[in-house]
């Protein structure tokens, strides 16, 4: 009876032991809960097979990480100044098998807390995939204002800027079910790629539809649908040839990140303490007489107010960024990135962010917004460029604000100076500053510029000479959409109204640009000029991969050829009030004795051999045979 008590007494001592213990346990992994680990889910088999993982909760810096998995070890352990947070560098090996890896969190060798991180297998290729090359052309659209889809996300709990479709500069509700139900008009356009502002969620009080003021980088707004949507969105894209870039912002985030609340370290942001907006001038960075104070307060400086700068050259925040392009490449299965404001960011985290992600996927396409109308800065920012400073960049494109520039003013001039073909061909004459040229992003617009319909005047004549230049000058080029359909908006800067609703897009609209119900005889001309235009582009190896030989224009004329092989084209752009005759001498050195040559606008078919009609502010586009 005794020896029972004995052992009844054991096995009610062990219970109450195991209970406390248990108690303490979920006390405490309650006190120290992972709020957030960044990223969640890494890839077997990349080139650089280390990750570091920032995690995020209270005290947790008091927690000593353990991992147990095959193929996965912990590198190092790193503190920052504030105890919410430790970094965590794993290293993954190739033979690693695929699945939920549990990270405990311990403290005196007594488990406190837990956390999944998934670790994946990675595509089939995925290393060596293809990006966008000058073959390709670009769609660029937001998300909230091209097609609602799904009504059911309009209004989000939690979220405080809500649906009103009235206000230009409130949320309207389009979505990634609203791309995905018209993907099929976007590639019967002739677009082989779709760029959509940015996805991210954006959890501010005003002004979040555009998606330039991240407050997680890591999750889709669900205003726009999930990550699922997304992964979605680009399988279905490709299914009907189309790759889809993403836009990123390196430089800043939004006011309401949840990294405001608990700042990772005290340096995570520029002038952390008092606001100071950048001064805009992008010169400073090579200016190599600029005063150290101007060039700190471009680079460092806040974007707006709502906008915080980050410091990349936190080598915490650098390697989160990083990685954090790195993950939606690979999660998402993209084509390409484009980067806002890309020379606001660190110049030497620049460097090495563009390094290490053309290292990762060496064919891919990257292009970088720098908007300056000075070639020479532009350059200075593309890969293989020789800089008076050495600095050495590895972002293969650009955005070319130049030729944006010259598109415009060649065809309606500027400040007083009348239009002349001669500033396009200056524009493409100063390719020899560029080490690609080929390579750059030429466009007509975007969300941040008027509509090109209305800063041409609204005259159809010089808007479609603008969309011959746009798909067969050298480039990669990209359209805004609803340029197709002729959008307007004011000629001086209006965000809410430059990035209005494409009609048809939301049910009950009465104009549908995508069935083309209720268009003008305009507007439906003008879109079956740009589908003509740029489905014939598609198949063009001159205007893909060609050389250029352009001559000098006479009266306001500007000839030039595309020549690839035994394919040749010749574009001709009248920009004359009149009609014009020219010689056809003058470009004897590319034309033989007598060309057959077809139109590909009129379908007309032509013999060159002495002189040549071309009505007024007219454009043709010769193949020759």
């Amino acid at each position: 009876m005794s020896s029972l008590v004995s052992s009844l007494n054991k096995v009610l001592s062990g219970a109450v032991f195991f209970f406390c213990t248990f108690n303490l346990a979920q006390a405490q992994t309650s006190e120290y809960q992972v709020q957030h680990l960044e990223p969640a889910s890494w890839w077997i088999g990349m080139k650089h097979p280390e990750v570091q993982l920032m995690v995020h909760g209270n005290k947790i810096a008091e927690l000593t990480p353990v991992i147990d998995y095959p193929g996965v070890t912990i590198q190092k352990i790193q503190h920052s100044d504030n105890p919410n947070y430790l970094f965590i560098d794993l290293r993954i090996a190739d033979n690693s098998a695929a699945g939920n890896i549990e990270i405990k969190f311990q403290r005196a060798g007594q488990l406190i807390a837990r956390h999944n991180f998934l670790l994946q297998q990675r595509r089939n290729g995925s290393a060596q995939r293809q990006g966008y090359t000058p073959s390709d052309a670009i769609y660029l659209l937001m998300p909230d204002r091209f097609a609602n889809g799904n009504s059911g996300n309009d209004n989000v709990p939690g979220y405080s800027d809500k649906l009103a479709r009235q206000v230009p500069g409130a949320r309207h509700g389009g979505d990634i079910q609203g791309m995905r139900l018209h993907l099929a008009y976007i590639a019967g356009m002739g677009f082989t790629m779709l760029w959509p502002t940015p996805l991210m969620e954006n959890a501010q009080a005003i002004n979040s539809y555009h998606g330039y003021a991240a407050t997680d980088f890591y999750k889709v707004d669900p205003r726009f649908g999930s990550n699922l949507d997304y992964q979605q969105l680009v399988q279905e894209a490709k299914q009907k040839g189309m790759g889809v870039i993403q836009d990123i912002v390196l430089n800043h985030i939004g006011s309401n990140h949840w990294w405001m609340k608990d700042l990772p370290t005290k340096d995570w942001l520029n002038y952390p303490g008092q606001y100071t907006e950048t001064n805009h001038i992008r010169s400073t960075i090579q200016d190599t007489h600029a005063a150290q104070s101007d060039k700190r307060r471009f680079a460092d400086g806040w974007f707006v107010k709502t906008m915080p700068d980050m410091n990349q050259r936190n080598p915490f925040l650098a390697n989160y960024l990083i990685q954090n392009s790195l993950w939606w490449i690979e999660y998402a299965d993209l084509s390409g990135l484009r980067t806002d404001t890309y020379s606001y960011s660190d110049r030497e985290f620049l460097a090495r962010w563009s390094h290490r992600i053309m290292d990762e996927y060496p064919q891919l396409n990257i292009v970088g917004e720098e908007w300056s109308m000075n070639p020479n800065i532009i350059a200075y920012w593309q890969r293989d460029k020789n800089n008076h400073d050495n600095y050495r960049s590895s972002m293969p494109s650009m955005m070319d604000f130049p030729v944006y520039q010259a598109l415009h003013t060649s065809l309606i001039g500027d400040a007083g100076k009348p239009a002349e073909m001669m500033t396009m061909y200056e524009a493409i004459a100063n390719d020899f500053i560029y080490p690609h040229p080929n390579n750059l992003t030429i466009f007509e617009g975007n969300h941040d510029t008027p509509r090109i319909f209305s800063a041409l005047n609204e005259d159809i004549a010089l808007n479609k000479l603008a969309f011959v230049m746009l798909a067969t000058l050298r480039g990669i080029p990209q359209m805004f959409y609803g340029a197709e359909i002729l959008m307007t908006s004011p000629k001086q800067r209006d965000d809410g109204k430059v990035r209005g609703d494409f009609p048809g897009g939301w049910n009950g609209d009465q104009v549908n640009a995508f069935s083309g119900k209720n268009l003008s005889a305009a507007q439906q001309d003008m879109q079956n000029f740009v589908r003509r235009l740029f489905n014939w582009r598609k198949q063009q190896a001159a205007i893909h991969t060609g050389k250029l030989i352009h001559f000098l224009p006479e009266n306001n004329c500007y000839v030039y050829f595309r020549i690839a092989g035994k394919e040749t084209v010749m574009v001709v752009i009248n920009r004359n009030d009149k009609n014009t005759e020219l010689d056809l001498a003058r470009f004897a050195e590319v034309l033989g004795p007598t060309q057959k040559a077809r139109d590909i606008i009129s379908e007309q078919e032509f013999t060159l051999e002495h002189k040549l009609k071309v009505k007024a502010k007219s454009a043709l586009i010769l193949e020759l045979n």
